[in-house]
C-alpha cells in the first residue's frame, strides 16, 4: 500500500513546491510593477524640474491630462511617470518570474531574480543620465529631427529631456536583455546547493 502511494505523495510535494514558487513569482511580479512605476514618478519629477515645457507642451497633450484635474502640475506630472513605466515593470517582471520558475531551492529563486531586477533597474537609470550628456552637450547643438513644439522657451531644455526620456526606454530593453541573460547564467546552480551564491 505504501508502495503504491509513495509516487502520488512525490508528485503532491512538486505540486506543492511548485504553486510555492509560483506564488513568489507573483508576488515579485507585483512588486517589480509597483517599482517601475514609482521609478517612472521620480523620473519625471526630475526631467519636470529640468524641463516643465516638455510636459505641458507635450506629454499633457499626449495623455490627455490637464493639471487642474490632478491637483497641479507635479501630480499630474507623477502620474504621467506612473502610467508610462508600471506596464514595462510588469513585463521585466513576468519574464523573470517565468524564468525563475527553473530554480529549485525558493530562497534561490528570490536572491537571483532580485538581483536580475536590480540590474535591470540600474542600467535603466544608467542610460537616462546618458541620455542627459547626450542631449546637454551633443543634441542641443546638432539639433534633431524629433517634432517640437512650437514657442518654446527653452529648446535646449526641452531636447535634453526628449534625449533622457529616449535613452531610458532603450535603457529598460539593455536591463531587460541583461536581466534575463543573469538569470539564465545562474540556472546551472539551481540543483547544487554547492555553488556560491553570485556576488
Amino acid at each position: 500500500m505504501g508502495v503504491i502511494l509513495l509516487p502520488a505523495l512525490k508528485k503532491s510535494i512538486i505540486i506543492i513546491g511548485t504553486m510555492k514558487k509560483l506564488g513568489i513569482c507573483i508576488g515579485l511580479v507585483c512588486l517589480t510593477t509597483l517599482s517601475a512605476g514609482i521609478y517612472g514618478m521620480v523620473h519625471d519629477q526630475v526631467t519636470y524640474t529640468i524641463s516643465a515645457e516638455y510636459f505641458t507642451k507635450f506629454k499633457y497633450e499626449q495623455f490627455g491630462f490637464e493639471p487642474g484635474g490632478f491637483g497641479g502640475h507635479r501630480p499630474t506630472v507623477a502620474i504621467i511617470g506612473f502610467l508610462a513605466t508600471w506596464w514595462f515593470g510588469l513585463f521585466i517582471g513576468s519574464v523573470f518570474g517565468v524564468l525563475g520558475l527553473v530554480f529549485i531551492e525558493r530562497a534561490r529563486l528570490v536572491s537571483v531574480i532580485l538581483r536580475a531586477v536590480r540590474l535591470a533597474f540600474a542600467l535603466t537609470a544608467i542610460a537616462g543620465i546618458a541620455g542627459f550628456l547626450y542631449g546637454r552637450f551633443s543634441l542641443i547643438h546638432t539639433g534633431v529631427t524629433w517634432w517640437l513644439p512650437e514657442n518654446l522657451m527653452d529648446k535646449a531644455a526641452f531636447i535634453t529631456v526628449g534625449s533622457i526620456h529616449n535613452f531610458g526606454y532603450a535603457g529598460g530593453l539593455l536591463g531587460l536583455l541583461s536581466g534575463t541573460l543573469y538569470i539564465v547564467a545562474n540556472r546551472k546552480g539551481r540543483i547544487s546547493r554547492h555553488l556560491p551564491a553570485p556576488s
